[in-house]
């Protein structure tokens, strides 16, 4: 599913983000920028040490935050590592940590000059925050920020299931019908 905002493109495609092609990849990263399951370990796993070794001299990052390294032996040239607030009852600052990590992902998008940048759905695996409700923040972050800044041209969310596509092709139509 595509969604044309203001001269940019939001797609919707379920699948593996470590195949990606856009100029970056995003990795939903821990603090510590340590490397572990879910998408973060799968970047890291296709990517190649060189990931981890520029991590490690960054040292961490806090939530809400993000940071750019190579892509390794990705496609994508760079990954850009956000992390997401891990998920109490949405009453922590859930909503404007998840969504600050999405904006300093295009942030850095942007300063690099890159055209393209492919997300996970952030802080909804181990971090437990609920799809349906991360989904509209973070299609509500990307929208906003591609109406109020130029220079994107493709911004893609990479589902890895039926059931968390569908809960952000629900929440693109509600935002951008």
């Amino acid at each position: 599913m595509d969604k044309k905002i203001d001269g940019a493109v939001i797609s919707l495609v379920r699948g593996d983000i470590t195949g990606e092609g856009t100029d970056a990849v995003v990795n939903a990263a821990n603090t510590r920028l340590a490397g572990g399951g879910g998408v973060d370990g799968a970047i890291h796993r296709a990517g190649g040490p060189a990931i981890m070794e520029e991590c490690r001299k960054i040292g961490g990052c806090p939530a809400g935050g993000a940071v750019i390294t190579t892509g390794g032996r990705l496609k994508a040239k760079y990954v850009i590592h956000a992390v997401g607030p891990i998920y109490k009852d949405g009453l922590h600052d859930e909503k404007e940590l998840l969504s600050s990590a999405y904006r300093a992902s295009l942030e850095l998008a942007l300063q690099k000059g890159l055209k393209s940048v492919s997300f996970p759905s952030i802080s909804t695996g181990a971090y437990g925050y609920p799809v349906g409700e991360a989904s509209e923040v973070a299609l509500k972050t990307v929208i906003d920020f591609l109406r109020s800044r130029k220079g994107l041209e493709a911004v893609r969310f990479v589902l890895f299931s039926d059931p968390d596509l569908e809960a952000y092709r629900k929440s693109l139509e509600k935002l951008a019908p």
